[in-house]
């Protein structure tokens, strides 16, 4: 009997035993899942906290993008009152008078049909003026400028009057050795714009400003090195010449309509200056500076702004700027205004 007792006790200890190591497995199995859930809430709310950071973050960074794009990028002391009282001012106006001058010069030989050559003219002129004026060479290029707020307006309007006056020296110096030598050999020249066409060439030279434009406002980001920046340039010039020459030719059938610079418009004498009568003369004149002159400044602006939110969107840190801005403004030393 003690003997049978004896089994009894060591079968209910060992269920005991089994129903206590079972009930500790559930434990142990509650409190695993317990602290899994809790591990899967936490990663969660981490989740979601790190995703409302994101937000935030993009959403301050787009907003101090958009905050920053219209901000002044050139001494802000730089005034009408103040800018004639710096002499290098003047060598800026020289520069930009013989840049525009070499240029004319080289336009008027070539025309607008000889991208490679204009593309090393554009180049070597480009580094030769950069470091007295930055190297507008052009209106549109200066007027964009000043819409980004990389140049005072007092300096836009002067930079202008040198291009306009160095595009006449041009002409006047091409044209009077051709006089002088009394050559037979016609010079490129430009064409009027027929009845119907004026769409056509408006919409060339946006577009080609725009191109222009652009390829001048990312150049500007490697101003450090005057080399890059007049490949950069020249390069622009080329490519929008090439399209233009394309798309007018042979979508438009039109021919030497195009050139993209209203200083050397001007010259190239598209006002006209003579008709059945005054009200004819003044409409022609409109239709001339609306197409050479207010659509290329409008493209221009376009252009300046398209590479500005481009580079802007696209993080770029601005390596190439360290040591001319500083918190959206230029140092003293930069090319846009040579004479601080």
């Amino acid at each position: 009997m003690a003997k049978s007792k004896s089994k009894k006790t060591a079968a209910n200890k060992s269920k005991d035993e089994k129903a206590v190591s079972a009930k500790t497995e559930k434990v142990e199995a509650k409190e695993v899942k317990t602290e899994a859930s809790v591990r899967e809430e936490k990663e969660v709310k981490a989740d979601n906290k790190a995703d409302n950071s994101a937000e935030k973050t993009e959403k301050a960074t787009f907003k101090s993008l958009m905050k920053g794009f219209f901000s002044k990028k050139y001494d802000t002391s730089e005034t009408i009152l103040t800018i004639f009282s710096r002499p290098q001012i003047y060598g800026a106006i020289l520069g930009e008078i013989i840049g525009t001058m070499l240029l004319m010069m080289t336009i008027i030989c070539l025309g607008m049909t000889n991208p490679l050559y204009i593309w090393f003219a554009m180049t070597a002129i480009t580094i030769a003026v950069f470091g007295l004026s930055g190297a507008n060479l052009n209106p549109l290029i200066t007027v964009g400028m000043m819409a980004s707020r990389r140049m005072s307006a007092i300096r836009g309007v002067l930079y202008i009057l040198a291009q306009i006056v160095g595009a006449w020296l041009g002409m006047f110096i091409t044209t009077g050795f051709k006089n002088w030598s009394e050559s037979t050999v016609e010079m490129p020249s430009m064409a009027s714009v027929a009845d119907g066409d004026f769409w056509k060439v408006a919409i060339i030279e946006l577009v080609g400003a725009i191109i222009l434009a652009f390829f001048f406002a990312r150049a500007w980001a490697y101003r450090r090195s005057p080399l890059t920046f007049g490949l950069v340039v020249g390069t622009g010039l080329a490519v929008t010449i090439i399209y233009v020459y394309i798309v007018s030719q042979s979508y438009f059938g039109l021919s030497s309509n195009f050139i993209m610079n209203p200083a050397m418009a001007l010259m190239y004498n598209i006002l006209p200056s003579s008709g059945e009568n005054f009200g004819e003369i003044m409409g022609g004149i409109c239709q001339a500076l609306a197409i050479y002159a207010v659509f290329p400044m409008i493209g221009g602006v376009l252009g300046f702004y398209i590479a500005e939110f481009t580079s802007r969107l696209s993080g770029e840190k601005g390596k190439y700027l360290k040591g001319y801005f500083s918190n959206g403004e230029c140092h003293h030393d930069c090319p846009c205004h040579k004479d601080e």
